[in-house]
């Protein structure tokens, strides 16, 4: 029976609750398809960080890389100012252990309203894969006389080949595997580059030369589309159909991901993964840690449901991650009333529960 390391790390508000619910599902998923499941606890977080003053220290990396993989929950505390958790924590795990793929499916599930006119299910079913590391996020720049009237700011994009093609190797075989022809719902697998080859000649011409020279050379059966990130957007509201699987750096993977979760229903039923295809990867919620209903039991859980459902997929328990899928269908077209807070019409705990009996069922 296969084992997995799984760690657990809840952070912040809410992220506890629904990650509780995940685990409630993975663990029924476990004993009917027949995997076990070692879970690791980590408090990292903001109440941690207000009693020791440390973020994410670095014994932890040496900790995260005995796991599997690490489900989270959610970082951010009212008590903490902005970035010192999401940097300390978020960011410092997702460099250490090079998680160089942010997987977003933006798949819009039965019975969730979308602000798109006359669009479904149907029509909102593609995968954003956004380079992790590099980009504006390296850290590259700085300030010149700061505090005075000639401050200057600034900061730097940065990628190198090696960064570019590892990145589209993982679009193009995600692609190749779950595009919608593999999915049998179109005629192809098409893969988008998002850039902004008119502006950004530099950063982005190297990303559309690897992306076709690597597509000639190895996926010739892939269709290769590109898009300007304008224009994308544009298209991500009025015909989000046309999509399949999009390829970015991470900028504008980070924008116009946020875009894909609205459209989908919303932060409580997004979720993505930080991903190293050859190393340990970490999943989560989009969502935030919304501290304002901690405790209350009225938070949306099926977020961090999928999230857990992505990382069983991604470490091969495919059958078990497609009967997650099915249950959180399930849920959503047939008990739900909202995704939203408050207003489910279930507990954050029933929630799970009901998820839970339908996997184990």
């Amino acid at each position: 029976m296969k084992t997995y390391k799984i760690g657990i790390m809840g952070g912040d508000g809410t992220g506890p609750e629904v990650t509780v619910e995940a685990v409630k599902v993975m663990d029924a998923a476990a004993a009917k398809f027949g995997f076990k499941v070692e879970k690791t606890d980590y408090d990292f977080g903001g109440e941690r960080y207000k009693k020791t003053g440390e973020t994410l220290p670095d014994s932890a990396i040496p900790e995260f890389e005995k796991q599997d993989a690490i489900l989270l929950g959610a970082i951010g505390h009212p008590d903490v100012a902005p970035g010192i958790l999401e940097k300390g924590i978020l960011l410092k795990a997702r460099f250490a252990l090079d998680q160089y793929i942010n997987l977003r499916p933006v798949r819009l599930f039965p019975g969730v309203p979308t602000p798109l006119k006359d669009k479904g299910p149907k029509e909102i079913d593609y995968v954003v894969v956004r380079e992790n590391t590099g980009d504006l996020y390296c850290g590259a720049g700085g300030f010149t006389m700061k505090g005075t009237p000639q401050e200057t700011a600034i900061q730097t994009s940065m990628y190198t080949r090696y960064q570019v093609d590892r990145c589209l190797k993982y679009a193009f075989e995600y692609t190749k595997k779950h595009g919608k022809k593999a999915r049998g719902i179109g005629e192809e697998n098409t893969l988008g580059l998002v850039g902004k080859t008119n502006v950004l000649t530099y950063v982005y011409d190297l990303w559309e030369r690897a992306f076709h020279e690597m597509g000639e050379k190895d996926y010739p059966d892939i269709r290769r589309d590109y898009y300007h990130v304008d224009a994308t957007c544009m298209w991500m509201v009025k015909s989000p159909e046309w999509f399949d699987v999009l390829v970015t750096g991470n900028m504008f993977g980070d924008i116009i991901t946020d875009l894909g979760a609205i459209t989908q229903g919303g932060m409580g039923i997004a979720a993505g993964g930080n991903i190293n295809p050859e190393g340990v990867s970490m999943f989560e919620p989009i969502g935030g840690s919304a501290p304002k209903y901690t405790g209350m039991g009225v938070i949306n859980p099926l977020a961090a449901i999928c999230a857990m459902q992505m990382m069983l997929e991604t470490l091969g328990e495919e059958k078990a991650a497609k009967k997650i899928d099915e249950a959180v269908r399930y849920v959503t077209a047939n008990k739900l009333k909202s995704l939203a807070a408050k207003q489910m019409g279930y507990t954050t705990s029933e929630v799970g529960d009901m998820v839970a009996e339908l996997v184990a069922g």
